[in-house]
């Protein structure tokens, strides 16, 4: 079960540090709201997740037990995986990750709503859950059961709460973060590591055919 935790933790960390909106808020709020401002929201994101896991599971129950939806679940996500890898590499080859610091002057509003808001608006968020979160959640459930599939969600919440809070902790304290480079190398590794269970779960899947 440590091998899933820290499965679950990379590949959350993977998609976490990926430059987007929820990021960007954090980002601003930690500027404004101070070094809490990134746990609250990524409180709100977790509470979204949380609630897809608990509705795949009322509605894909008898899909945990398909052979046959875990062959094309693991097809597709598997595919989704490899390129999404594959797009990090080549993002941060040609240094095309941009994050947008401007400080936000707004109230603090509700930064645990936003975290909410602005994980269910992003399609990617979605597509994600639908195809790769639960291709993991079947493969989770059917090594541990349900005590699995809480693993992973654990794994998959700690690597949110650890970036996020650790880049509002460093951005409110300092008003800086991490350089270029290093962030660069960092998506660069997260990238191949998550072209690696792509390809697992390619093979994970034919391996039920054959």
């Amino acid at each position: 079960m440590i091998l899933l935790f820290l499965s679950a933790f990379v590949v959350g960390l993977s998609g976490a540090m990926m430059p987007g909106s929820l990021l960007t808020y954090t980002l601003r709020k930690s500027l404004s709201a101070g070094p809490r401002a990134g746990f609250i929201i990524i409180s709100g994101h977790a509470l979204l997740e949380l609630v897809l896991v608990i509705v795949i599971f009322l509605g894909f129950d008898m899909v945990l037990r398909s052979t046959q939806a875990q062959v094309g679940i693991g097809l597709i996500g598997g595919a989704l995986l490899a390129y999404m890898g594959i797009d990090m590499i080549r993002s941060s080859a040609k240094n095309k990750l941009r994050i947008q610091m401007d400080s936000d002057k707004s109230g603090s509003g509700s930064m645990l709503f936003y975290g909410i808001v602005l994980s269910a608006t992003n399609p990617y968020f979605l597509l994600w859950w639908a195809i790769i979160g639960l291709g993991f959640i079947m493969q989770s459930y059917e090594s541990f059961g349900y005590a699995g599939a809480a693993i992973f969600f654990l794994g998959h919440i700690a690597a949110d709460f650890g970036w996020y809070g650790l880049i509002s902790i460093v951005v409110g304290n300092t008003r800086k973060f991490i350089k270029e480079k290093p962030y660069r190398i960092i998506i660069l590794v997260l990238g191949a590591m998550l072209v690696f269970f792509g390809i697992k779960f390619f093979y994970d899947a034919i391996s039920r055919i054959i």
